[in-house]
């Protein structure tokens, strides 16, 4: 009898467990997607100002005149879809590669000041980001006077210190043997690293290019200094001509959110598979 009560009591306690988990992972997930879900129902509103907008969770009428009114607000609405394309896809291309190679150098390969150079970089990771802007902003526009060129907006991200020790880390786990036996098959170092070693980083590389597109996509703060037209604008530089010193176009800003948001929604489903088992590696052995 007393192990049949035990086992009620233990049966209850999991169903009040797990719904408490549920309930939670569920509120989560509305906070987490109702800000998105808002953005799409906002931009099938009329192109009017902000104060004349009705906000509403449910749309009472779908009308597509705030996606007319985005690309006809301006004519460069193109051109900064295609700048953030070109910007996003250079900085994500580039630190697959570069990130690709350094990681691989400090993982598998042994010269002087290895360690103390891979300390370096881990140092510079300590550094806000903020605290680097000013001089970066000086030697770009003042001392290379490379403003408002795609140059600008590619070169300070080419790659990233947060990319070659993701790349490290995960190359750590690959067996020397592999590359010892290639190396006894004579096989050379540009070999080994295309042949061998990039197959077998799929899955990391994908992680890179999906967080690396992203943050690239989303930048706004440094496209915002190193340009000063409208034609060499990114999309969210671009996304803030819609607000004016009285007034918003709330509902064709939404509209051009919208369509930001689809490449990379794009990339993540494209590559998800490649993700998923990134951010399981090691979690499981054997």
């Amino acid at each position: 009898m007393s192990l049949y009560n035990n086992d009620t009591k233990s049966r209850g306690y999991l169903f009040v467990r797990n719904g408490l988990i549920i309930t939670f992972l569920i509120l989560f997930a509305v906070a987490t997607i109702f800000p998105i879900y808002f953005m799409i129902i906002s931009s099938f509103g009329d192109p009017v100002e902000a104060g004349a907008m009705s906000y509403s969770i449910f749309p009472s009428k779908i009308s597509f005149e705030s996606y007319k009114f985005f690309f006809n607000f301006s004519p460069h609405s193109w051109d900064w879809l295609l700048n953030s394309t070109i910007v996003a896809a250079c900085i994500t291309i580039t630190n697959v590669f570069f990130a690709t190679l350094a990681g691989y150098a400090f993982a598998k390969m042994k010269f002087k000041g290895k360690n103390i150079l891979f300390a370096i970089l881990l140092g510079s990771m300590m550094i806000p980001g903020q605290v680097t802007q000013v001089p970066l902003y000086i030697l770009v526009v003042n001392i290379f006077e490379l403003q408002n060129t795609y140059t600008a907006l590619i070169m300070p991200s080419i790659v990233t210190v947060y990319n070659i020790f993701l790349v490290k880390q995960f190359m750590t786990s690959i067996p020397k043997e592999i590359i010892e036996a290639a190396k006894i098959e004579g096989c050379s170092q540009p070999k080994i690293f295309w042949y061998i070693i990039m197959p077998l980083s799929k899955t990391v590389m994908a992680v890179l290019a999906i967080l690396t597109f992203m943050s690239a996509w989303n930048e706004f703060f440094w496209p915002f200094l190193v340009t000063n037209t409208m034609d060499m604008q990114t999309i969210q530089v671009g996304l803030k001509n819609f607000r004016f010193a009285n007034t918003t176009y709330f509902a064709p800003m939404m509209a051009g959110a919208t369509i930001s948001a689809i490449p990379m929604f794009i990339l993540f489903f494209s590559l998800q598979k490649y993700f998923l088992e990134g951010v399981t590696v090691g979690a499981v052995k054997g």
